[in-house]
This record gives structure tokens, sequence and C-alpha cells, in this order.
């Protein structure tokens, strides 16, 4: 052994061994347990050490190489099991300090060469150091090295996150571990000026360059997901710790007072020694300022820092006491800001707008810290500190108002922070934050918007809660007088600050209002109209000052009968002044005589703009206040019957109605000016004229005349614009109406107000309307997407808004004319070359010479507004030209579909027919008339029958296509309607048509069976034809003739003739053979549930009827046998198939023959036709484990073998259950049919299980249950997959109901086999921890429910068939049952109203069923009486807490008491003596009502039993 070990060293320390030798012989000696050195471990764990310090100390002169392969070595070592092993049987070996200096060294080379290559192994070795805690202590012991360690991970952080390099996840990590180690390592500590002085000298700024580049860092999917999601969140967080606890101890605090209160320190001074200061601030300001990294990234790093020191210290110092110190290093630190430069007169170009951005960004957050934790109290810092808070905040306002940054959204928020904090620090300068914020402020886009909004409601609340709104509004009043920084100044009110304005108005004095109305009508009068003539500034002065006007009169309050008479008496006077000072001189302005250039002046389109806006809201405004208020006198009082005069018969508003002096012809040329142009002018006209249509109504005799007029004049006024077809949204304010933005305003104006114009306009224009209406919506289906994200009014939104609405279908006259256009743009679609055959059809269904809707028009040819037309008017359904229209059509439609001439659509007109039926699905079929709904049912059954795709045509295109088509056609029958269509077409007809149509498009389909539109498409079918059929079966007219017809049409119809004529069928169509089989299985499935139906009286149509499906069954069978035989091995069976053969199989089985034929098959149910069932059933088992989550093949699966189950007889050979339960086990087990797979079949599961349970023997039984348990071992499955998936679902409350119930349920299940199958007590004490998982707390009612009952029922299991488990495992039980009691006390307690009534049923149901726990545990569990004093006092304890619902109460009570029943005088004794005083009062309440009531009542009954 000597020689052994003397040879191994003396060549590991020989200079002329070589240094591959030396680590071969180190690698061999770790590993080799032939190899015996005395302390072998610790000896090579030496050399190696010894040899990397001796590298770096320049000692040795080793090769690169050799180096990283020691370094490896040492990796290998470090990370060994065997090292792992000998430290946990207690070795000690160690490492020295020297090789911590080193891997440090080795990491600051990395630094200083910014290339982190080859520190591979660096890492893992520091990682492996740092996770064991022997070898750590080299780090722990010296804490500087620590230190120095972390702060270059930093670096080595801070260069690969700001390179291009992918992020890895080993440094990251390495960087947590060691994070983890010296805030450990820093808790323990004693000196707070030493961890200080660690921070504040070598973690400060790494820390914080870190985390700013964590936080800003673009990450890719190259990065390290680990470290994306977990790792940077995580080290941010310990960044966070370790400044909190390094930076702002609570014994540092007053350091930090003394520094930021210099006058305490003198204070200080007197009372005792001197002592020498620490500057924490300065010392965090220095490393603040000091350049830690590159230029460009300074700033951003700092302004991102000082908001989370400042957190942070809030979080350590602020108390009520500090708040001045807080104030003080908020200073400070807002000091090493770039902004505070500004604050001294620093020059504003020094910060690019990303500068700002960040900065403000700073700022606000800093001003959000010093508001939430209450810092400035206005009265203490005038008082106490002479005001030092309020005059650095208004520096700071004055500072953001010098520099106005209203392009970027921290501005307006920093802002609303200090009106927040007090509104005087920006009193002083409230008009510079009125221009720069608000009516000079471009803040067009949302991101500024909203801000703004935000903080001009700030100002709107804070001035009316004051009652000083009239001020604010005078410092508007001067703004706007002022010359503008824009020619064209933004809008004053958007409609979000209109909102807030209105909610302002309604609390403000009405004087004050007034106040401010009579203001801004003085300054108009006395400073703008005089000097409006030619100048553009002015105009744009009088359009703000007016729209402040018209805003003020339509949001104030309205005058009512209990508004003050001296009110109404200023509001007169004020109307009255606006009247004759502001609109009669504009007036007269407008009316002058011009040259042809001169008015197209943007002062004159201006003036024109305000003009009319003022006279709108004047006229609306007077209106109203006299229908409100009987007090109210309008000015034009003694004119109030010019109205109905002969000048309002003009097709405008009679501008003499309320100025007199004003001639006809001036009120011409006024609009001339406003029709000239799109603008606010033109959409005023339209309101003065729909306000003039609302009072010719209001009159006692309506002048029809005059409001057909006005009604055509609204149109009208927009016809040229929305024929463009050209349109922007608009945000609802009339002053921003534009070329763009009119359109929609005047479409928005007209749909609003249909129900007062419909009745006024002619045919023609109700066409205009049903014509635009369409327009807009087949632009709104093109550009669906993009409408969502719009907050504005679009045309498409209206249009679609009046679509949805309840009123379009009461609007009989345009519903009917919609109807109309839309089938004209049917007609449209169709190729013009060939539009004349087929389209034909079409074109008759809107021919303007037939009457089609007589009896809805026909009030709108009278010229009397009082006659309503009689229905003995109305022609007989039977007579009328427009059925006989209609049946010509009809039979042309199916003419034209059995001669086979369809015609062909390419995509384009394809995705335009789609986008149409879009539309039609949007109607309310159930409105129209029964002639219009048979129109409908014409045109898609047309649609269906006349057309194809062309060949190039998208295949699932036209599946969706076709099935839009069939699904409207089956709401139209679903209407009430439905049988109108039987009076122009036979039943018959339309199933031949339809299935002819769906045969001859089938051919393209061949290649597209397997995707889900096919199934769909195959579904559609199906639906319609079940619809149908069943319609025809009852109306009981003609039904045999209508099935025989459609029955021989499909047994002799050939959906591909060169397939049947071909005698191998190779070329037989499939698609064509899934329809035809669908129609078969369909008709057979109506006509057997209607047999099913129908009384032993009518026996004889049951005969008829079942020799009808004779050929059809035979016809089926074949077409089965045949899919069968051609089906591709390795692909699913058709969808079609499977419905067809349970539905023979049904109709077989419900056949009356049926009777007796287990014994000898007869009837329909012939030998082959078993034999067909058996093959069909046989691949059905072969197919589902492959199924995968394929929903449309498992479904239908599942229904045969439920129905073919049912009859255990029918299956094939020595076959049993047993196959089918494999089979669905394997289902089950595929990876690929997760949770929501097995809820979507859940019924048909559970019905094949009942079928194949309920039918089977006992052998068969006990076979297929331990199928269902083989290889799982009962404990495996408690202890480990119940307990960790009840854990994980109860962390994510969206999977209570899908996994914690259904464990629940297993669980109790599994307990009411008993003690027989569960023999090892240990398994049914699992439960208890599964249940002590699961919360009761927090959940939705409906999962609470879930959770309650499947706790209980596991309890009452355990009680019921686990007694003697049960008394060994008492506590646990007793924790389990109380956590049920206690959730109930949470969710029964009393909350005022109850609310909804069924979700207190359900807590009352809780509760019951705590109640007859109780009562279970008293009467049948005598050994439990030792845990009855113990279960009280825990009932009372949390009775204490809570006050409980009566009902809740009574059953809880009644329960505890048979506890109580148990409890002997020593127990009451116990308790009384033991609880707390609160909880004894409580006890002694109970115990009193029990003595009273409920012992009372037992000794009573006792009393009187035998």
């Amino acid at each position: 052994m000597a020689a052994i070990y003397s040879g191994i060293y003396l060549k590991l320390k020989s200079a002329k061994t070589s240094w591959e030798d030396k680590l071969k012989l180190a690698r061999f000696a770790w590993i080799s347990h032939q190899c015996f050195l005395p302390n072998k471990e610790q000896v090579l764990l030496d050399w190696v050490s010894h040899t990397l310090v001796s590298n770096y100390n320049k000692k040795l002169e080793l090769d690169d190489e050799v180096v990283e392969k020691l370094w490896t070595y040492l990796d290998n070592v470090i990370h060994s099991r065997r090292l792992q092993d000998l430290l946990k049987s207690g070795k000690t070996i160690g490492l020295s300090f020297s090789i911590a200096q080193v891997i440090n060294e080795r990491l600051s080379e990395a630094c200083s060469q910014k290339t982190q290559q080859n520190i591979g192994t660096v890492l893992n070795c520091s990682s492996g150091i740092l996770s064991t805690p022997s070898l750590s202590i080299i780090y722990t012991a010296k804490c500087e090295l620590l230190v120095d360690l972390l702060s270059k991970l930093c670096k080595l952080a801070c260069q690969q996150l700001s390179s291009d390099d992918t992020v890895g996840c080993q440094l990251f990590s390495v960087l947590q571990l060691t994070f983890a180690q010296y805030l450990l390592i820093q808790r323990q500590q004693t000196n707070p000026n030493r961890v200080f002085g660690q921070v504040t000298g070598h973690l400060l700024q790494p820390c914080l360059l870190l985390r700013h580049l964590l936080t800003v860092r673009g990450w890719t999917q190259a990065d390290d997901n680990h470290v994306r999601q977990h790792l940077s969140r995580e080290i941010r967080n310990q960044i966070e710790t370790l400044l909190q606890t390094g930076l702002f101890q609570a014994e540092l605090f007053s350091s930090y007072k003394e520094e930021l209160l210099p006058e305490q320190e003198v204070q200080e001074k007197k009372k005792g020694a001197f002592k020498s200061l620490l500057l924490p601030v300065n010392t965090v300001q220095t490393n603040l300022g000091s350049d830690f990294c590159e230029p460009a990234l300074h700033g951003a790093v700092v302004a991102g820092s000082v908001s989370l020191l400042y957190k942070l210290f809030l979080d350590s110092y602020c108390k009520a006491e500090n708040h001045l110190v807080c104030f003080h290093m908020f200073s400070r630190l807002f000091g090493c800001l770039r902004l505070s430069d500004l604050r001294q007169g620093g020059r504003e170009n020094m910060l690019s707008p990303v500068d700002w951005s960040t900065e403000l960004l700073a700022l606000e957050q800093l001003l959000s810290l010093v508001l939430s934790s209450d810092i400035y109290n206005v009265a203490s810092d005038r008082i106490r500190h002479k005001e030092v808070q309020f005059g650095f905040y208004r520096e700071l306002a004055q500072m953001l108002l010098t520099h106005s940054q209203a392009s970027i959204p921290a501005w307006f928020r920093c802002l609303k922070l200090l009106i927040s904090l007090n509104h005087l620090i920006v009193d002083p300068d409230l008009d510079d934050l009125v221009s720069s914020a608000w009516i000079d402020a471009e803040a067009s886009e949302p991101r500024m918007k909203k801000p703004q909004e935000t903080l001009i409601n700030t100002v709107f609340q804070t001035y009316s809660k004051l009652r000083q709104f009239p001020r604010l509004f005078e410092e508007v009043l001067t703004v706007i007088c002022r010359p503008a920084v824009d020619e064209l100044r933004p809008p004053i009110f958007s409609a979000g600050l209109t909102v807030k304005l209105r909610e302002c108005l309604l609390e403000i004095p009405p004087n004050q209002i007034l106040d401010i109305l009579c203001l801004f009508v003085e300054k108009c009068q006395t400073l703008i109209i005089p000097a409006v003539e030619g100048s553009t500034d002015m105009a744009l002065k009088l359009m703000a000052v007016c729209s402040v006007l018209h805003a003020f009169l339509f949001n104030m309050r309205s005058l009512d009968d209990v508004t003050p008479s001296p009110v109404v008496l200023r509001t007169q006077n004020l109307l009255a002044k606006i009247q004759k000072g502001i609109i009669q001189p504009l007036m007269e302005l407008l009316q002058a005589p011009r040259r042809e250039e001169e008015k197209s002046d943007l002062w004159l389109r201006k003036a024109s703009d305000t003009t009319l806006l003022l006279v709108y809201t004047w006229v609306e405004v007077d209106t109203l206040f006299g229908v409100s208020c009987s007090k109210y006198v309008s000015p034009t009082a003694k004119i109030a019957g010019a109205v109905t005069e002969p000048a309002a018969r003009q097709g405008h508003f009679s501008i003499s109605a309320f100025l007199p002096g004003l001639r006809e012809q001036s009120w011409e040329r006024v609009m001339e000016i406003a029709n000239s142009f799109a603008s606010p002018s033109k959409y005023c006209l339209e309101l003065l004229t729909l306000q003039k249509m609302k009072m010719i109504l209001m009159q006692t005799k309506a002048d029809l005349q005059a409001l057909q007029h006005a009604a055509a004049f609204i149109l009208e006024s927009g016809r040229s614009t929305m024929s463009r077809g050209e349109s922007e949204p608009w945000d609802g304010d009339i002053n921003v109406i534009s070329d763009l933005t009119y359109p929609t305003a005047h479409w928005h104006l007209v749909v609003s107000n249909l129900t007062i114009l419909l009745p006024y306009i002619s045919l023609k224009d109700v066409e205009y309307v049903a014509d635009v209406l369409l327009e807009t919506l087949m632009l709104a289906k093109a550009q669906e997407a993009a409408m969502d994200q719009e907050p504005s009014i679009s045309t498409e939104k209206i249009s679609l808004g009046l679509m949805h609405s309840s009123f379009l279908p009461e609007m009989k006259i345009l519903h009917c004319a919609f109807l109309t256009r839309l089938i004209i743009k049917f007609s449209m679609m169709l190729p013009t070359a060939t539009r004349d055959p087929v389209g034909l059809p079409l074109q008759q269904l809107f021919a303007s010479n037939i009457p089609w809707h007589e009896e809805i028009l026909s009030p709108c040819k009278t010229l009397d507004l009082l006659e309503v037309p009689s229905e003995n008017k109305l022609l007989k359904d039977e007579l009328s030209w427009s059925w006989k229209t209609l049946e010509k059509v009809a039979q042309s439609i199916v003419s034209l579909a059995k001669s086979g001439c369809p015609v062909t659509l390419k995509e384009s007109q394809l995705e335009g027919c789609l986008g149409l039926l879009d539309i039609f699905s949007l109607l309310r079929l159930d409105s129209f008339l029964p002639s219009d709904c048979t129109r409908c049912f014409l045109v898609l059954l047309s649609l269906l029958a006349n057309t194809r795709a062309s060949v190039s045509c998208s295949k699932l295109l036209l599946l969706k296509f076709l099935s839009t088509c069939l699904h409207l056609l089956r709401c139209l029958q679903a209407g009430r309607n439905a049988n109108s269509v039987f009076k122009v077409l036979h039943a018959s007809d339309v199933l031949e048509a339809v299935m002819t149509s769906q045969f001859t498009a089938s051919k393209f389909f061949s290649d597209v069976l397997t995707v889900p539109l096919w199934a769909q498409y195959l579904q559609e079918v199906q639906a319609f034809l079940e619809d149908f059929l069943q319609m025809v079966i009852e109306r009981r007219q003609s039904v045999r003739l209508n099935l025989e017809k459609f029955i021989s049409f499909l047994v002799s119809c050939k959906p591909d003739t060169s397939a049947a004529k071909s005698k191998d069928r190779k070329n037989w169509n499939p698609a064509a053979e899934q329809l035809r089989l669908m129609a078969f299985t369909t008709l057979c499935h109506v006509v057997t549930l209607y047999l099913q139906q129908l009384p032993e009286k009518k026996l004889h149509s049951a005969d008829v009827l079942s020799a009808l499906l004779e050929p059809v069954v035979l016809q089926m069978v074949r077409t089965v046998e045949h899919g069968l035989q051609s089906n591709t091995p390795n692909q699913l069976l058709p969808v079609a198939f499977i419905p067809s053969v349970t539905t023979l199989l049904k109709a077989d089985l419900s056949h009356p023959v049926r009777r007796g034929w287990q014994k000898e098959p007869s009837g329909f149910l012939e030998q082959p036709r078993i034999k067909l069932y058996q093959e069909f059933y046989s691949q059905i088992l072969r197919e589902l484990p492959c199924a995968g989550h394929n929903l449309q093949f498992l479904q239908p699966a599942l229904q045969f073998l439920m129905v073919f189950c049912s009859v255990p007889e029918l299956y094939p050979g020595k076959e049993t259950a047993v196959m089918v339960g494999f089979a669905i086990k394997k289902l089950l087990s595929d990876p690929a049919i997760t949770t929501q797979v097995i809820q979507s079949m859940e019924m048909e599961l559970t019905e094949v299980l009942v079928q194949l349970l309920g039918n089977c023997s006992a052998e068969e039984f006990y076979a297929i249950m331990r199928l269902v348990l083989q290889g799982l071992e009962l404990r495996n499955v408690w202890q480990q997959k119940a307990k960790m998936q009840t854990k994980e679902a109860c962390q994510d409350p969206s999977l209570i109901s899908i996994i914690v119930v259904p464990i629940l349920e297993t669980v109790a299940a599994l307990l009411r086999q008993g003690e027989g199958v569960l023999v090892n007590p240990h398994h049914v004490s699992l439960a208890f921890s599964i249940l002590l998982t699961i919360p009761l707390d927090h959940l939705k009612l409906e999962d609470y429910r879930g959770v309650f009952l499947g706790v209980h029922e596991v309890l009452f299991s355990i009680v019921q068939c686990h007694p003697k488990v049960l008394l060994k495992a008492a506590p646990s039980f007793l924790n389990s049952f109380h956590r049920l009691v206690v959730s109930v006390m949470h969710e029964g307690r009393q909350k005022g109203d109850r609310g909804n009534t069924d979700e207190f049923e359900v807590i009352l149901q809780c509760a019951h069923l705590v109640e007859r726990m109780y009562t279970h545990i008293a009467a049948e569990m005598e050994d439990f009486t030792v845990f009855s004093a113990f279960m009280v006092a825990q009932y009372v304890t949390e009775l204490q807490k809570v006050t409980l619902h009566p009902a809740v109460k009574t059953h809880l009570t009644e329960g505890i008491y048979h506890i109580l029943d148990l409890c002997i005088e020593r127990d009451i004794k116990f308790l009384n003596a033991s609880l707390p005083a609160g909880v004894r009062e409580v006890f002694k309440d109970l115990y009193n009502d029990y003595n009273h009531y409920h012992k009372a009542k037992k000794q009573g009954e006792e009393k009187y039993t035998a």
C-alpha cells in the first residue's frame, strides 16, 4: 500500500511526469477502488486546487488546454456521486480559500475581455461549490469573496444581455444560486454599516444595470425558455430583496435622517457626543451618478432605478412621523434624474423624445409613490415645515408646463398626480395647463388621448367640487382668445370629455353654469363677432367659443317645474341674448351677397358652421325647455304659429320661425353656403329639418306634405356623398365633421331617426335606404376584424346595429324593400352570359310590376295620414298575382334543376354569394309575410339547385356555401310561415331538386372526405332532410305520395352514370355514395320514429309505410356492404356509414316481428343482416383505438356500440362484452384523448358502459373490472396519482370540476367497496391526505357544491364502510370534517340581501349534510364520545367569528346538539374552564339553548317511548 501511495503522490508531484499522465492518473485515482490512499479525496482536491492556484500565481506555466482539463477535472470531482456520498456519510472534505479567489479572477478576466468562451467549466465549478454546504464555506466564511463573485457574475450577465447572442441558462442559474447564498449570509450579518458598504461598494451598480437589462430585454424564441419565464423574474426579485436589506435596514434610518434633515444633526450634536456620520443618500447618489455603464444606457438605468429605490425606502421607513424624511429622499432621488437640470434652468433640447419619455415615466412613478404613501399633508407642510413640500411640487409643475410634452402620455399623468396632491400646486399656472394640456395639445393618438382626458377630467372634478368651475372656464376662454399656435386647433370637447363634462354639470349649481355661458356670450359679442369677417383666426375662435356653448347647453340639467324662477328667467334672457347678440349678426354676415370665389374662403365656411351649429343648439334647447318647464317662455313665443305657415312647407327649416326679421331669400343664401361643402353646417341643416318634423308632429293637425318634403330633404342632402362609398369613422362630435366623416354622421342621423322618417318618404327613397344598408353591410363583412378594434362610429357599425336591433322587423316597408335589394344582388352575382336562362327566376322575384307587398305599401300611397288600409281590400292568397308569379318561378327552378343545366360560378362569385348569405342570416325571417318567406325559400333553392362551382374553385369554399344554403333553408322551415312554400311547390320536387344538385356537386369532393367541413356539410344535409321530411309527415297531406316519389328517386338515381354501368364499380363516387346513404338513413330514421308513435288504430298506415321502407333498407344494406369492401384498411370508416348502420339496426330491433327473434331470427333481422352487423361491429372495434381525438368518428361509433351491446346475442362467434371493454380501454389510454375529448363524448361513453355492464354475465363483468384495474396498484394510485393530481388541480381553479371532483367521486366509490376489497387500512387513511389538499374557500358556487359533496361522500364512505380505520385515524377524520363545517359557516354567513335563491339553496343543502354527519356520528359511533368535547370546542370557536344566516344556523345547531348529547358533565366543566372568554360566552348561549329546547324535547320523547 505504501508503494502505491508513494508512487501516485510522487508522480503527481514530479516535474518529469507529463500533465496528460498526471490528469489520467488523477482520474484513475478518483474513480478506482483499487487505489488506496490515505484521505485520497482530500489529497486529490488539494492537488488540483494547488495546481490551479499556482498557475494563476505564475508559479507554474501551463498551457491553456491543460488548465481547461484541470478545471474539468475539478468540476467532475465536485459533481461526482462519490464525493456527495462521502459528504453525506459525515466525512470532512474541503477546498482552500485560494480556489475561490482563482474562480473570481477567472470570471474577472472574462469580464474585462468581454468574452464568455471557456468559462462554462468554471461556472459549473462555482455552482457545485455553492450548492454543497461543506464546500461553499470557502465563500460563506469570507463574505468578501462571495460579494466579489456576485459582482462578477452580474457583470457577465449584463454583457450577455447587452450582446446580440442568445441567452443561455447556465450563467443565470449560477447567478440565481449565488444571490440565494448571499441573501442568506446578508441576513446573518449583524453590522448594517458593513452590509451597506458591501452593497454600495460592489453590488449596487451591477445589480441595477442587470435589473434594467432583464426588464427591457426583447426576448426571442432562441433565448432559453427557463431564463425568460422563471429565472429572470426570480433574479429581479432577489435584487430587490438584496437592495432592501442592504440599503434600508432599520438601524440605518438614523443616518438617513441625519443626512436628510440637517437641522436634526445640530440638535443631536448638542445632546450627545460627536459620532462619525455615514452619508447613505450621498453614497447612493454618487453610485447612480458615476459612469457604471454605457452613456446611452445610463439615463434609462438611473430613471428605472430611482423609483425602485424610493419604493424600497418607503417600504422600510414610511411612517407618519417620518413623512418629511421620505419627502427629502424623494427630492434627492429626483435630483439623480436628468429632468432635474431643467428645474434649474437647463436646456430642453438636451433630452431626446425617448429620454423625455423615460424620465417622465420615472417622475410619474415617484409621484405615484408619494401620493399612495400619503407623504404630503397640506396642513402639516404649511404649519410645521414652511411649505417645503409645496414649494418643491410647484417647481415641478412649472418645469412640466414650461417644457410641455403633450406627445408623451406620462407628462399628462404627472400633472394629474400633482393636482391630486394639491390643486394649488398647479392653480397659479392654470392658464398654461389649459393651453398646453388641453386647448392647444395635439393628442390625437389613443395612447395620448386617454391620459389627456383623465387629466382634464381630474381638473373638472377638482374645480367643480371647489365650486370654481367659472374660474376654470375663464381661463379656457382666455386661452381660446389668444393667438392660436396652429391655424386649426383640435376640438375642445372630445366624446370622452363631453361625458365627463356632463357628469360635472349635473353637480354644479345652475347659476354657475349660467355665469360661464354669459361670460362666453359676452366675449363673443364684444371681441369676436365684430372682427370675424375676413379673418380666419377669428372664425376659428368663434367656432371654439360656440362649441363650448353647444357642449354646455346640451349637457346641463334641463329646466323643469321645480327649477327656481330666477334661474328660469336668467336662462330665458341668456337665450334671447344668444339669438339677438350672436345668431342675428352672424346671419346678417352670411346673407350678404358674395362672389363665387369668396364662397370657398375658410373663414366663411367656419362662420357658416358656427352659425348653424348655434342655430340648431338654440332651437333644440328652446324646444326642450318649453316642453319640460311650464314657467319658461320662449323668446319666439309671439310667432309660435309660424311653423304651420306656408314658409314652413318648404323642404328646409324656416328661419323665420324664431328670427322674424330674416327673409326667406336671405335664408336660402345661408343654405347655399352650407350645402356647398360636406361640413358641420350641412349636418346641422339636416338636424334642423328633423327638428322641424318633430315640431310639426307635435301640432294638433300634422301637415303631411311638409313632413314629406322635410324627410325627402334629409335623405337627398347626403345622397351624393353616400353614393361615393368613401367614409371614415366619426366620434360623434359635430365640430369635427369633414368630407370623409360626413357620410357616417349623415347615415347615423338617418338610421337613428328612421321611425320618424320612414312613414313620410317615397318608395324610391325606401329603396335607396335599403340599398345603402345593403352596401354598408357588404363592406362590414369585408372589414369585420378591423371594425372590432375601432371605438368610433362607422357606417358599417351603424348598419350592423340596425340589423341586430328589434326595430328593423317593425319597419315592414324597409324590411321588405331590403329583401328585394338582396335578391337583386343575388341575381347580379350570376355570370352575365348565362343570366337569362338561370337568372330569370331570380329576376322575376323582384319584378317591379308585381305587387309583392300591397298590404304593406298601400299606406305609403295614400295622402291621408290617418287612413288605414282595410283588410277587406287584400286579395286572397290563392288569387293573388304575386302568388301566381311565385308558382311560376318555383316550377322554373325545379325544371332547371331536372334539366341539369346549372350556371357555373367562379370563386369570387361564390365568395360574394357567401357574403350575401351571411347578411341574409341576419334577417328576422318570422317577421316576413308568407309570400316573402316563399321568395327567400326560392332564392336559396335556386342557389342550391341551379348553380355549381367552377373546377378551379376551392372545394372547402363550395362546401361552406352549400352548408350555409342548407342551414338557412332549415331556419325557414323552423319559422311560422314554413308551410307557405307548399303553396307553390310539391315536397317531393323540393327534395329531388336539392338531392340532384348535391349529387352533381359531390363529384368535386372525392379528395376532401376526411376534412371536418365535409362532416359538417353532411350534418347540414341530414338536418335539412330530417326537418323537411318531418314537416311533410306532420302536414299529413299526400304523405305517401311524396315519400313514394322521393324513395323512387333515391332508389333509381345514379349519382355517377359511368360508375353505375361499371360492373366492378371501381369508379363509383364515394362522396355521392355517402350522400345517398345518408339520405336513406334519414328517411328510415324519420319514418321509423313516426311508426313508433302511431296509435294502434292506424296499423294499416304503419304497414303501408313499412312497405315503402323495404327498398330503402335493401339499398342501404347494399351500399354499406360495398362501403365495407372498398374501404381502405388503414382509413377510418366514412362518417355517413356509422349512423346508417345504427339506424338500420334500430329499425330492425323496433320492427313488430322482433318478438321472439332471439330464438329464431325472422322478419327484417335475417341471417345475412346479422352477419352485416357483426362485420361492422368488428370493423368498429378495430378502428376505435386508432381514432385519436376524431370526435366525428368516435361519437357515432359509440352510439352504434350502445345499440349493438344492448343485444348480447349479436356478438360474433365466441366474442363477448369483454372485447368492447378492451377496445374502450385502449381508446382511453391514447395520449390524444384529452380531458376535453372525454367530456365531449362522455354521454355516449356512459351509455355504452351502461349497456355493456347491464347486459353481460357475472363472469364478463368480473373480467371487465379486472381489465379496468389491471396493472394498477391501489396504493400507488391513491398516494401518487390522485394526491398529485389533486394538488396540481387545486392550484388552478378551472380544473376543480374537471379533475378534483372526479377524483373525489372515484375515491368514494372505491371506499364503498368495504374492508373486503380494501384490506390494508393504510390505503384507506391515505384518502385523508387528499381531502386536506383540496381548497374549500374562494371557489365559485358551482365548484364549491361539487367539491363539498365529493369530500362529504368520501368521509361518509369511511364512516359507513371502514369503522376500524376511523377509530385509528380519528384526528385526521375530525380535521377533514371540521374543514367542511368551517366552509359552510363561511358561505352561510349573513350578507344582507342573499341575492340568488338557487345559490342559497346550495348552501342550505351543504348545511343539511353537515347536520346529517353530526347526527350519524352521535348515533352510530359510540367510541367517538371521547372526542365530543373537542368537536364542540371547534364548532363554537368558529361560530364566534361569524354571524350565520338563521336557516343555515338551524341546521348546524341541530347537528351540534347531537354531539352535546355525547358530552358528560366533566366535558361541560372542561369546556367552561378552558375556552377563551369570548368563545366561552358563545358556548354558554349554545348550551343554554340545548338544555331549553333540544334536551327537554328529547326527554319528553323518551318519556312517551315504549
